[in-house]
């Protein structure tokens, strides 16, 4: 997203790497949400070589500077997973806006695996 500044002249764009970044930071602010995941389809493809790259566990579509976001997440096994999805949805979707003023229209939370009790004492 670019936004011009007409006072300095200049120009401010913020990659949609960046927003990743923040949606993971937010992401893993919420207990029960343990990590970012690629997803066992990405996987899949991955180990039988119809993709020669693991898929970015987060997606950040731009379209007239309106976001859309992808997690892939896993959760401590034992958490109530609707609850847990709609915080990191409040979650990531709040501090996008208020740390880019970008407006986001929805993000679509994906289960991707669950942490069993080694993992999450870890």
């Amino acid at each position: 997203m670019e936004v011009n500044n007409a006072k300095t002249g200049g120009s401010l764009q913020i990659s949609t790497d960046a927003i990743a970044k923040i949606a993971k930071m937010a992401m893993l602010e919420i207990d029960g949400a343990m990590a970012v995941e690629c997803g066992q389809t990405g996987f899949k493809k991955l180990l039988f070589g119809t993709v020669s790259y693991a898929p970015n566990p987060i997606t950040v579509e731009l379209v007239d500077g309106i976001a859309e976001i992808t997690v892939n997440v896993k959760v401590r096994y034992g958490c109530k997973i609707p609850a847990l999805a709609e915080k990191v949805q409040q979650n990531i979707k709040s501090s996008i806006q208020n740390m880019t003023c970008i407006t986001v229209s929805k993000v679509n939370v994906i289960v991707a695996g669950v942490a069993g009790e080694s993992e999450a004492a870890q």
